[in-house]
């Protein structure tokens, strides 16, 4: 990632401050591969922002660099001129999130040769950069050493942070297909999110299917889909035609989403593509989830795009469950399930199958491309938006817990989760209506989320404490 840097000095402190604050900043975001966009002692006295001027000179950097920064840090090495650090940001014109960073003083180093102020500084900028509206992060520690690796993990959470608000923006999402008509649970309003900047963009599934019918089974998309269907999960005793229909389904929804220009999907599955084409579309939406392109079921728009979050925050899979059952009388775990299109990265061992439930109705012959196994324990950062029409909101709730090794005898692809107090959390989701699908991703990022969520995007977030 890239990030605008603004060294705040306040001229009447020691220059050497500045001076080092400058090189410890560039070195803690290099250091964790990041590039830097900052003012060099050649633009100003120390590439420090002291002043209107040196502001003006900090935006026209900035300016240059506008489509690569992803988000600003403010370092204060000493107290810092809380005005131009505001007048930087404002005359950028950037609409990205801003980490405010304090160094701490040394009590044994309080001579005016050494003394920071930085703690009291980090009050007066935030209160500027609240005055002017623009929206901050702040560390862990109110101070904190650039060096440290308490800053190494500030820093991780703001780039995560920068990560889910820029994926966001702008963001384009494919609807193929109709909710189903017993899922009222997925409703959504595709308003709200096109007023945080998430677009819907819809395609009936008789499109997809009738793209399928007119692509020849020999065509070179279709065999490189088929060998990459191969490669992902193991096939053994499923029918060659249902291999290919999927390869067939696979090339003809990625096509599409390549034309729409949308990042991420969300699809019919029950029970239409079953009945009228024979195949259920789970493994590929398995495979696109693992290239972190989210795929969710049951056209669960919002349930996407807290697993696109999840995945924008931890560069890693995500994956859609249902809070599916109890375990036993044990009060903190619950079993987490889907039938399913969990990729392949959630689970210890895995294969290809038909889909047990909606067999029942539409034959075992039309439902092969499950992706049967048992999910991996591990720790795991839980996430569920939801559209609010009644009170014109976008809310949510997060949280994280644990998949476990618990025993567990059934098919689809499930696991046993442990979150502290989980009885105060499906308290919470029934009282305040929401749905029975929750995004999981195997990373603590739950602060980045709420940071994201809450703080810049304007969603109400509940966090679970637990």
């Amino acid at each position: 990632m890239t990030f605008g840097i603004i060294v705040g000095s306040r001229e009447f402190f020691p220059g050497h401050l500045a001076a080092t604050g400058h090189k410890h900043i560039v070195e803690a975001v290099t250091r964790a591969g990041h590039q830097c966009v900052i003012l060099g002692a050649e633009d100003t006295e120390h590439g420090a922002v002291q002043s209107y001027e040196d502001a003006k000179k900090c935006a026209t950097l900035f300016k240059r660099h506008v489509d690569e920064i992803d988000g600003i840090i403010v370092t204060l090495p000493n107290f810092g001129e809380e005005r131009p650090i505001a007048d930087a940001i404002r005359l950028s014109g950037l609409k990205v999130p801003v980490l405010i960073q304090a160094t701490p003083d040394d009590p044994g180093k309080m001579s005016i040769q050494w003394r920071r102020d930085s703690f009291c500084g980090k009050m007066s900028a935030c209160n500027n950069l609240h005055q002017y509206g623009i929206k901050y992060s702040l560390t862990t520690s109110h101070c904190v050493d650039p060096l440290s690796d308490e800053f190494g993990e500030d820093l991780a959470r703001f780039a995560a942070t920068c990560r889910i608000v820029g994926g966001l923006r702008g963001l384009r999402i494919g609807a193929i297909g109709a909710r189903p008509q017993a899922f009222n649970t997925v409703r959504y309003s595709e308003k709200l999110l096109e007023a945080s900047g998430i677009s819907v963009i819809t395609l009936d599934l008789s499109e997809i299917l009738g793209r399928v019918d007119r692509l020849s089974d020999g065509a070179p998309e279709v065999a490189e889909k088929l060998e990459a269907i191969k490669n992902y999960i193991p096939v053994h005793g499923v029918p060659a035609p249902a291999l290919l229909k999927q390869a067939k389904l696979a090339a003809v929804t990625e096509d599409w989403m390549r034309e729409a220009d949308v990042a991420i999907s969300a699809i019919q599955c029950w029970t239409s593509i079953e009945e009228n084409y024979g195949v259920v579309p789970c493994t590929m939406m398995s495979m696109m989830s693992s290239k972190l392109m989210s795929s969710a079921c049951e056209v669960d728009v919002c349930g996407l795009v807290g697993m696109h979050m999840l995945a924008l925050a931890s560069q890693t899979p995500s994956a859609l469950f249902d809070w599916n059952n109890n375990y036993g009388s044990n009060a903190n775990k619950a079993v987490c399930f889907h039938c399913s299109n969990l990729p392949r990265e959630f689970f210890k061992d895995y294969k290809m199958d038909f889909q047990e439930i909606i067999a029942g109705t539409v034959g075992k012959e039309n439902t092969y491309g499950t992706v049967d196994g048992v999910v991996k324990s591990g720790h795991m950062t839980y996430l569920r938006i939801s559209t609010d029409d009644a009170s014109g909101r976008i809310r949510g709730y997060v949280g994280e817990g644990s998949f476990t090794d618990d025993p567990l005898h059934t098919f689809g692809g499930a696991g046993v989760v442990e979150i502290p107090e989980l009885q105060k959390l499906v308290r919470y989701i029934c009282q305040n209506g929401f749905e029975h699908h929750v995004a999981a991703n195997y990373a603590a990022v739950s602060g980045a989320v709420v940071d994201a969520a809450e703080n810049y995007l304007g969603w109400d977030m509940h966090v679970h404490e637990g």
